[in-house]
């Protein structure tokens, strides 16, 4: 699925589930009603200020116009995923996972020396870690899934089996987000 597709099928979900018209949602976003259509239609190089203002008139969470259903594993390299530039700022921001409902996240930020290798034990059912490499190399995952990342790599991976973090550089710092079920 393209990314273009993926806001489209996310912008005629949300626009079908409040009842807005075409027309309704354009205005109530600020945009012109052929921008809106173009969107839907899947054509169109959306801002991230546009896509914003879609998700504030719909009033829902900016990443829900991403929302598709989640593999239980997901691997996004530095230079993949769903990348929106900003029209008003050197800035760009890709949207790697949204939390679900009925869920809870925690955040760590793990710094793993060299030669470090830290085998955890399940976490309770249900749980799912999203790793972030800002440096270095790590390999990480359950044990038989185990990646390498490097910096800027992200990995979704299920954590209420045994899992493993293991630096391969002298150094590295890592994001992991914890989700588990209410």
């Amino acid at each position: 699925m393209t990314p273009n597709s993926m806001i489209a099928q996310a912008i005629q979900r949300e626009r079908g589930r409040v009842g807005l018209s075409l027309s309704a949602l354009a205005t109530k976003a600020g945009l012109a009603k052929s921008t809106l259509s173009q969107l839907e239609a899947g054509q169109g190089n959306p801002s991230v200020e546009t896509l914003w203002s879609i998700a504030v008139a719909l009033q829902i969470p900016f990443s829900f116009l991403f929302e598709t259903s989640q593999p239980e594993f997901s691997l996004i390299r530095a230079d993949e995923g769903v990348k929106l530039d900003s029209s008003v700022a050197s800035l760009s921001t890709t949207v790697l996972s949204n939390c679900p409902p009925n869920s809870r996240r925690d955040l760590y930020r793990l710094d793993i020396a060299e030669k470090s290798i830290r085998i955890s034990e399940p976490h309770p059912p249900g749980t799912i870690e999203h790793a972030f490499v800002a440096s270095g190399t790590v390999k990480l995952g359950p044990l038989d899934s185990l990646e390498t990342l490097n910096a800027g790599d992200y990995y979704r991976y299920p954590a209420d089996i045994e899992h493993s973090y293991e630096t391969l550089t002298e150094t590295s710092n890592l994001m992991v987000i914890m989700e588990s079920p209410r």
